[in-house]
Parts: structure tokens; sequence; C-alpha cells
């Protein structure tokens, strides 16, 4: 029997010092530093210019939560710290800290949840407002959690017995979906889509993988712009969650009318189990559109299948994408 205890209560509705911990770590390279000076408390004070009492603090409070590990009076790296979030590491993604936990984003969830569950969404940044700088933001922090996704959707197509030639990004935002696709297939062209300001971003990417000369851009909403037609694949990522099932339908009804004979449109998602409470990370992201969009939501498989459906497609189907808590949604 579990033990009764208002030990969950406490850390929920204290999880805003979490945040704090972990802007305040990355924000001062703590991590690396904790690698670079051996894990000792002076050395490590001294290399990111903090009291060693605010970094002793700190760092206990991060081996409380998992982050680190304590030995001797010395700390150390777990493995998935030291992966993912010092800069020295490859798979560095600490600057995602500036658009999950920025003050405009962190004001959604905080200022007046009891209003998007009453309503059934919000219209904070939920509007996709084109000038909003939260979305230049999100383009320049989330690069290092979506790249890996990105090489796996590129061995994926690899598999197709014909290589794309003419590609869509929706929604590009950073634009590495549809540039590790140009990278990996160099007879393929890409038409990037999405506000001007974020298209900019994409631009300076596409430039610096060396694919400019196959990566061009409209600027505009994916509901208004007309992208032209004859695409092999279309890549539709982190979008439909973003919007109820009459909207995601209407897209990709568009969408379908601009493949080519046997082209395939490429989601990538968080995909929960029916139960709607499984598997955590998915299921919890619907919260997170709750506080974030007018009525977004995340989907079942059975939900994308009768989407698809709707849309004209004849097969949907769902691939796993690990580590990544997200999936591929294949509509062919």
């Amino acid at each position: 029997m579990d033990d009764i205890s208002p030990q969950a209560f406490i850390d929920a509705v204290s999880g805003y010092q979490k945040t704090a911990a972990m802007k305040a770590a990355v924000a001062l390279d703590l991590f690396t530093a904790i690698e670079n000076e051996n894990g000792e408390l002076s050395r490590i004070s001294r290399r990111v210019q903090a009291s060693e009492h605010g970094v002793r603090v700190l760092c206990d409070y991060l081996c409380v939560q998992g982050f680190l590990q304590k030995e001797s009076e010395c700390y150390r790296l777990t493995p998935s710290t030291s992966a993912f979030l010092t800069t020295s590491s490859p798979a560095w993604m600490g600057s995602i800290v500036d658009f999950l936990a920025a003050p405009e984003m962190m004001a959604l969830w905080l200022d007046d949840p009891v209003a998007f569950v009453r309503e059934g969404g919000s219209v904070g940044l939920g509007n996709m407002a084109p000038d909003h700088p939260v979305w230049v933001k999100f383009a320049r922090a989330m690069v290092p959690f979506v790249a890996p996704i990105a090489q796996n959707i590129a061995q994926h197509v690899g598999t197709w017995p014909q290589a794309p030639k003419r590609v869509l990004d929706i929604a590009a935002g950073h634009g590495v979906f549809g540039i590790t696709i140009a990278k990996a297939f160099p007879g393929a062209e890409v038409v990037a889509t999405d506000w001007q300001a974020v298209l900019e971003v994409a631009k300076e990417n596409a430039a610096a993988a060396g694919v400019s000369a196959r990566h061009r851009t409209i600027a505009g909403s994916a509901f208004e712009v007309e992208w032209g037609a004859d695409f092999d694949l279309v890549l539709l990522t982190n979008f439909l969650h973003h919007f109820d099932r009459p909207t995601c339908v209407a897209l990709l009804s568009k969408v379908r009318r601009s493949l080519t004979h046997g082209g395939r449109v490429l989601a990538v998602d968080f995909v929960p189990n029916e139960d709607r409470v499984s598997p955590p990370f998915a299921a919890a992201f619907a919260f997170m559109m709750l506080a974030s969009t007018p009525r977004g939501d995340v989907y079942t498989l059975r939900e994308f299948e009768e989407m698809g459906s709707e849309a004209g497609f004849s097969k949907v189907s769902v691939t796993p994408l690990p580590p990544s808590p997200q999936s591929l949604i294949t509509f062919e």
C-alpha cells in the first residue's frame, strides 16, 4: 500500500524552484565547470564567478533533483547531465531554457491557470501572432532538441525507393528538418514556410549548412500562403498539436492536394496511448497546449488515422523516434 504523503503536492506547487535552479545552472555554465574543475567547489565557484555559498547550495539542490552526484564533498555529473548540459558536448541542449523558461512562456502557465482550464484553451501566445518575438526565440533555442530527430527522419526517408526531389517544410521555424533532408539528399530542393522573422533564422541555418542554393522560403500563414504543388515530401513537424481536429483536417487536406502521386507527409508529434495518461511525456504535453494555444491538443494514433482519412489519405502510421518522446506520423 502506498504511503499517504503530501510530498507530491509540495513538489508540484514549488516546481518553479526547479526551473529557477536550472536557469541559473545553464546561465553560469555550471555543469561544464563541474566537469572541468574535477567537481571541487572552490574551483567551480571561481570559474563561474559566483559565491562559494551560492554554488554549494545550488549544487546540493541539483544533487537532490538527480542532476548531480556528490562524493567526498566533490560534485560529479550524471551521464545524462554530461551529455545534454555541458557546452562541450555535441548533444548540448541547454539553450532550450531560453524558450521553455522564457518569462512570457512562464506567464502563460502561472498568471491565471484557472482561465485556460475554464475556457478550454488560452489566447496567450497561442494566437500564433506573426510578429511575436518568442517564435524567433523558439527557432534559435530549440535546435539542439530537434537536430537528432531530424537526423532520424532523414535516415527513415533514406529507406524509400526514391529520394525526394521537391520538399515542403511547413512552419519550418529554425528550418532544421528541411535542411537536414537537403543535406542528406543532394537532389532535393526545399521550400520552407513560416513567419518572415522566423524564416531569417532558417536562412542563417541553411547558409551554415551549405544548402542555401536549394533552400527557399515563403513567408505567411500555413493556412493562407500558396506554396505550390508537386511535392514528394511534406514535413509537418511539431505543428498539428497547436490546433483542434477540424483545423488539422483542413490543413492536411490542403497539404494532400500539394503532393505528387505517391508523395507522403511526415509529421512529428507527441502521440499518447488511448488512455491519454501514458506514456508520461506525450500525455502531459496536452497540458502545455491547453495553456498556450486556443484549442491545441495531443492526438492518439486512432485520432491521427481518423483525421488522415477525412483529409483523403488512405494510410496513416506511427513510428516512435527514440530516445525522443516524439513519434513520426506518416500520411500516405
